[in-house]
């Protein structure tokens, strides 16, 4: 009998899916990159043109506002095109984004570019992390899909870091004029290294099915893993896009009680995480910390710090958000991020100068990295019923950006508001976030049980028992929509 060759016996080719994951993974990066690029730019930009409070919120927004339509187009435009030339589409429109928005003249033009860039975050923030789900093992997809948030924190990370880099030693006049404009474009870099290296990663296998090209989604498989289970897997996906067809054809209403309380919960999830001030951390730091470390250049040098803390934050959750639960990461998590905002505040009220709202920020971005980052979107990804999920996910994900953009656009306003200047220093909107922090953690224990070890199938009885209502009555699994079958 003849013996099989190593490719035929191997269980994963685990080289091959590391590079294929860590390219992808650029597409956090660059998510990361884009949307935090505006922190160290954000004052120079409002000088040079000169911008209200209102204006300044929008030049931050304005990408906020651009992520919502990049989104909700991301399904379309995958399912058209495949996952991989939507990446492109996005590297593309981030090195569009960079270039026009470093070159603007006038206001208006530098938004429509920086809305630009927004579609590109919203595509990346779909697809990425959708392709990495389609192209690793079962075993592993939980940790290789992980890899797409730690790749956006290391994006903003580097990001804050090379914004210190242009600031270095020069003059608040030149950051006016030119050094914003750097910092913008300076994006330019990783996202054609994007664009290049994406010839070297495959299609999705899962679109090469649903598009009738199985032959070259087996080829994807059997070097992903070997042909044997290559064979297996493409049944399987040729399988679930049949049943789901049927499925889709009689969806279930989103109107009956149950499911619409628990779309209601789980969208107040996801709007919840911006109300805790996240984007106001990752777009306003250095403007927080200037008028206390006395210079642009101190403030992102210490913003820099804030980037490391959330890095080391994220990789805390993800090795315990398994290991003691969804709940208690919440509540001990938000506390943090309550304590961390009230101190800002009360930093920014007393004028202190020195190290205590680098401090404070820090605790915030640890905290919130355990909760609100790793905890948040666990919990959003799995207490929606497996028929409804699709659906759901893209209200809930839709409501989120909606919130982060009305937080992004409104800091700005309230934060130069002259009753509100005078009478708290800038610590209004930190105190406030300190105080809907524990409001909505308060709600999300109340209303969403603890998943940890609850499988997926018995998810809708587990939240009928917290909401109170009548449990479903025990059906077969349905399957997803095509477009978000497993591999």
């Amino acid at each position: 009998m003849e013996a099989k060759s190593k490719s035929e016996t191997r269980k994963y080719n685990f080289a091959y899916i590391v590079r294929i994951c860590c390219i992808a993974a650029l597409g956090g990066i660059l998510l990361g990159y884009d949307t935090a690029v505006i922190s160290g730019a954000i004052g120079p930009i409002r000088d040079y043109f000169a911008l209200t409070p209102a204006q300044t919120g929008w030049a931050v927004s304005s990408v906020v506002l651009g992520s919502i339509l990049g989104a909700v187009g991301a399904g379309w435009v995958s399912l058209k095109y495949g996952r991989r030339n939507t990446l492109f589409i996005a590297a593309i429109l981030f090195i569009i984004s960079a270039i026009g928005s470093a070159l603007a003249t006038t206001f208006t033009f530098y938004t429509v570019l920086r809305i630009v860039g927004g579609v590109a975050v919203g595509l990346a923030c779909v697809v990425s992390p959708m392709y990495m789900s389609e192209v690793a093992p079962k075993d592993y997809r939980g940790r290789a899909v992980s890899m797409f948030q730690q790749s956006a924190v290391i994006g903003q990370t580097g990001v804050f870091y090379v914004n210190y880099l242009i600031a270095k030693g020069m003059s608040e006049t030149w950051l006016v004029d030119m050094g914003w404009r750097w910092m913008l474009g300076s994006e330019v870099i990783p996202a054609a290294l994007f664009a290049a290296l994406l010839f070297l990663i495959p299609e999705s296998p899962r679109w090469l099915v649903l598009k009738g090209k199985v032959a070259q989604a087996k080829d994807t498989l059997a070097r992903i893993s070997n042909p044997a289970h290559a064979d297996k897997v493409i049944q399987e996906i040729q399988d679930s896009l049949k049943e789901a067809r049927g499925v889709k054809k009689n969806q279930v209403s989103l109107r009956s009680p149950l499911l619409f309380a628990i779309l209601v919960i789980g969208t107040f999830v996801a709007a919840a995480q911006q109300l805790t001030g996240i984007n106001v951390i990752m777009y306003y730091t250095p403007e927080i910390l200037k008028p206390i470390t006395g210079s642009t250049e101190n403030a992102l040098f210490q913003t820099t710090f804030v980037g490391i803390v959330f890095i080391a934050g994220n990789a805390m959750g993800m090795y315990l958000i398994d290991k003691v639960g969804r709940l208690p990461l919440m509540k001990w998590g938000t506390l943090g991020c309550a304590f961390g905002m009230f101190i800002v505040g009360y930093v920014l009220y007393q004028q202190t100068e020195g190290y205590a709202a680098l401090f404070a920020l820090c605790l915030y971005v640890v905290s919130y990295a355990v909760s609100w980052g790793c905890a948040c979107w666990t919990m959003i990804s799995e207490i929606f019923p497996n028929s409804i999920r699709s659906r759901a996910m893209a209200i809930a994900v839709g409501a989120q950006w909606f919130t982060g953009f009305i937080v992004t656009q409104s800091f700005p306003m309230l934060n130069e508001n002259p009753y509100l200047k005078e009478q708290f220093n800038g610590a209004f909107s930190f105190w406030l976030f300190a105080i809907l922090s524990i409001i909505c953690m308060y709600i999300v224990v109340k209303y969403v049980p603890e998943t940890k070890g609850v499988s997926l199938e018995k998810m809708e009885a587990a939240m009928a028992k917290k909401l109170g209502k009548e449990a479903p009555q025990e059906q077969p699994e349905q399957p997803e929509q095509p477009e978000q079958a497993t591999v």
